[in-house]
């Protein structure tokens, strides 16, 4: 079996953490999986729960379904780069495929909270941060409508809590780079186009 540390024919330099966030209703997992599509070396990074899988769900692709046990556990070995309780069940984000995949030179990619980037660019400040944002407030809360899951008491709720995360993030320092989704294929080929510029920023920067 090859060592872990040991360099492979397809390993670059360029890997690098991405960390994608915005709220509720603004496009940000399509945004997301467009940018996964388009930059062959990007891989998502799966988090671990302690919430139920559903039969929807494909343990690897959509989380690692854990105990409770085993969450701590991982958290006690410092083995998350982030973790947030959301309606009482539990997700992180493993370091160790994170920091492996990226010195592979892969593209990896979070689709975290603003207090999950916090976490994260306390650990790793080289990642670079995106943040996707509604053209308008307005708009952002008749996407929320027209998702027709919710009444409207948890609608205002969801669009109350979607403010109160746009404000941190303006106010946080975390974040790079600032997107308006108004239309979800000009802002694929936007983030798509800050990542690759931000890579060969990089590049550059290395070269003697």
């Amino acid at each position: 079996m090859n060592s872990p540390d040991k360099r492979l024919p397809t390993d670059t330099d360029d890997g690098m953490l991405l960390i994608i966030s915005g709220p509720s209703g603004v496009g940000k997992t399509t945004i997301t999986r467009g940018v996964e599509r388009s930059i062959a070396d990007a891989v998502f990074s799966v988090s671990w729960t302690t919430r139920g899988r559903t039969p929807a769900d494909v343990e690897g692709v959509d989380y690692h379904f854990v105990t409770d046990d085993e969450f701590e556990a991982m958290k006690a070995r410092s083995g998350f780069l982030e973790t947030a309780g959301i309606y009482g069940k539990k997700y992180g984000t493993p370091r160790d495929w994170v920091v492996e995949q990226i010195k592979r030179g892969r593209l990896v990619i979070l689709e975290i909270d603003v207090q999950g980037a916090i976490q994260v660019k306390g650990q790793m400040p080289e990642a670079f941060a995106m943040f996707v944002l509604p053209p308008t407030e307005e708009e952002l809360l008749s996407r929320l409508r027209d998702r027709k899951r919710e009444d409207e008491d948890h609608i205002q709720k969801r669009f109350a809590a979607a403010r109160k995360e746009i404000s941190a993030a303006r106010t946080c320092g975390v974040y790079d780079v600032f997107i308006v989704n108004g239309t979800l294929e000009t802002a694929i080929g936007e983030a798509v186009e800050q990542v690759r510029a931000e890579r060969q920023r990089r590049r550059s920067a290395r070269r003697p």
